[in-house]
């Protein structure tokens, strides 16, 4: 019965462990900051700062979804056979707060990418605390 707990102990831990993982940002092409001067990518790196700094709110998504097909299966009597089927899903946005701080935290590092392309001093600050 020990055992029993001591293994309990351990998964539920490891569990909780994978869920403290720390978000890596998703890769955005610097590309789209090269037309921006100096004093416009350290505005940019410190907007997008003070979002993460101000808590970061996923947009509001709800899925829904109506599928139409054709389906079969064993019928009642023995036998199998196609018959229309109708399906009604609602679906849950995979748009969360992790996904949104990755892709932040991946603007930043290509503002910070574009700002060294074009020898620009850039001040990189760190979460306010």
């Amino acid at each position: 019965m020990k055992k029993f707990y001591v293994s309990l102990c351990m998964a539920s831990s490891v569990l909780l462990g994978a869920c403290a993982t720390t978000v890596k940002p998703t890769y955005i092409s610097p590309t789209q900051y090269q037309a921006l001067n100096c004093q416009q990518l350290q505005s940019e790196y410190n907007r997008i700062q003070q979002y993460v700094d101000n808590g970061v709110q996923p947009a509001k998504r709800t899925g829904v979804g109506v599928g139409v097909g054709l389906g079969g299966g064993w019928g009642s009597h023995g036998g199998w056979g196609i018959g229309p089927s109708v399906s009604v899903n609602m679906g849950q946005s995979s748009n969360t707060k992790k996904t949104e701080l990755a892709r932040l935290l991946g603007e930043q590092e290509a503002v910070v990418q574009a700002a060294k392309f074009k020898n620009c001093p850039i001040i990189i600050r760190n979460k306010a605390q």
